[in-house]
């Protein structure tokens, strides 16, 4: 495997500020000696999906394994590296419900997603150092705008509603109420239907496939890194091949972890058998007709009945629809159902953005998400062991980190974290119990 010639990282502190995390407190206690890690053998562990589920738990994988342990990850996607789901969504990173209500553990899923974000940013400086590229033109391939994203109210029964949930917004990523001319200021041309809006400026805009481009990156340069005399060694693979079975796995691996999103259900041990929802999305892709009626710089992105992700000021794209039940994980649109997208996302977007009705369709693109069932604390993702839910002896153990539904960018960073520990320690009482009582929800056919 080639090796990179790393520059030393600049200063932390002089990275962007909104991408810049406060010191954590340790969480999650270190991996003890337990299980498989009392192998005498290399571990070997096959991580299949490589999206917004996979690459974090790759990542926390190789980052908390013990330093003298021989460790060998194996990545399994047909499609490769951001290929997916993951890699065609909106990349609108909060950590609040369409309500603006707080999720479930959303600050603490907010800092871990930071983390990773600004891994992924060493990695393309590091990638810099190689090619000689601009540091500010590689960042900007993924961290799209820190402009922030704007919320206007709809109703009056939702504006009651989002400025009482406001009043409790996170320190990490605040929520601002605007009138409609503090919203004119930030965002010439806006609309607010109710002379309101709600403003979270340190949410971003991501370009999910890029991210994950660097963020696999960054596993790769964490393995060669860690290659010394007194250390184990550390092996990574990606294979661009179909799974068909967790057969097929059987024999070869200390532990499988399933992050398939919703092409979990193609695997027959498990197909039919978990609570999930699969819905597939279409997002539209839009440029202005002339340079004279771009978007305005530095403008937020905005969520509303359809939400606009800001690519740039000449390249916008809204979505999404919702196809509940569909099967077709394919990213190809076709001629029909990109027409019927556009004429679905278009007034919703125009209502708060007029001027996005003259511009034109360039594209679309689509994603099969699965979606978790609804609990009282909200949708919440499927993590643990699955074992016993498959059933059968097993010469490994095979374990689930699904259903982040439409949140895997907020979600993914924590939750890998967690799935990685508890891998090590083969102990999935390290899971908040939140995430694992899936087990007892009979799926609904």
């Amino acid at each position: 495997m080639k090796t990179l010639n790393l520059c030393s990282y600049p200063n932390p502190m002089i990275l962007p500020h909104r991408l810049s995390s406060p010191s954590l407190h340790n969480v999650i206690p270190p991996v003890r000696s337990q299980c498989s890690l009392t192998h005498q053998h290399p571990l070997r562990f096959a991580v299949l999906g490589a999206g917004f589920a996979g690459l974090s738990v790759v990542w926390h994988l190789l980052k908390r394994s013990p330093k003298e342990l021989n460790l060998k990850i194996d990545i399994y996607d047909e499609v490769g590296i951001g290929g997916g789901a993951s890699g065609i969504s909106g990349g609108l990173l909060h950590p609040y419900s369409p309500k603006v209500k707080p999720l479930w553990e959303g600050a603490q899923c907010w800092n871990e997603s930071i983390k990773l974000l600004r891994i992924a940013e060493e990695a393309s400086l590091s990638r810099d150092c190689e090619i000689g590229e601009s540091t500010e033109q590689y960042m900007k391939a993924f961290v799209v705008n820190k402009r922030g994203i704007l919320r206007p109210a709809m109703d009056m029964k939702n504006m009651t509603k989002l400025n009482d949930n406001a009043k409790t917004c996170l320190p990490c990523c605040r929520v601002e109420t605007l009138n409609n001319e503090e919203a004119q200021g930030l965002l010439p041309g806006v609309l607010l239907p109710f002379n309101t809006a709600f403003f979270m400026p340190e949410a971003l805009n991501i370009n999910p496939r890029h991210y994950l481009e660097e963020l696999f990156l960054a596993c790769e340069n964490l393995v060669r890194n860690s290659s010394s005399h007194d250390s184990g060694e550390k092996q990574l693979s990606l294979h661009k091949t179909s799974i068909h079975g967790l057969s097929e796995f059987e024999g070869e691996y200390d532990a499988v972890i399933i992050c398939l999103g919703a092409k979990v259900n193609m695997l027959p041990e498990i197909s039919g058998r978990l609570p999930l929802r699969t819905c597939r999305g279409v997002i539209v892709h839009l440029e202005p007709p002339d340079d004279t009626r771009c978007y305005p710089e530095d403008g937020p992105s905005i969520l509303s009945d359809a939400w606009i992700a800001v690519e740039s000021s000449r390249s916008l794209n809204v979505g999404s629809t919702w196809e509940w039940k569909s099967i077709n994980s394919s990213p190809n649109v076709s001629i029909d159902e990109a027409s019927k997208a556009l004429h679905e996302l278009l007034p919703k977007a125009s209502t708060i953005y007029p001027g996005i009705r003259d511009w034109v369709f360039t594209g679309a693109r689509a994603g099969l998400r699965a979606m978790p069932p609804l609990t009282p604390l909200g949708s919440l993702p499927l993590l643990g062991c699955i074992n016993d839910f498959i059933g059968r002896n097993h010469s490994c153990k095979y374990w689930l980190f699904g259903g982040l539904g439409s949140r895997g960018l907020l979600y993914h960073g924590w939750l890998g974290n967690l799935t990685a520990h508890a891998v090590l320690s083969c102990n999935e009482e390290v899971i908040p119990s939140e995430l694992t009582s899936w087990k007892n929800i009979k799926p609904k056919f």
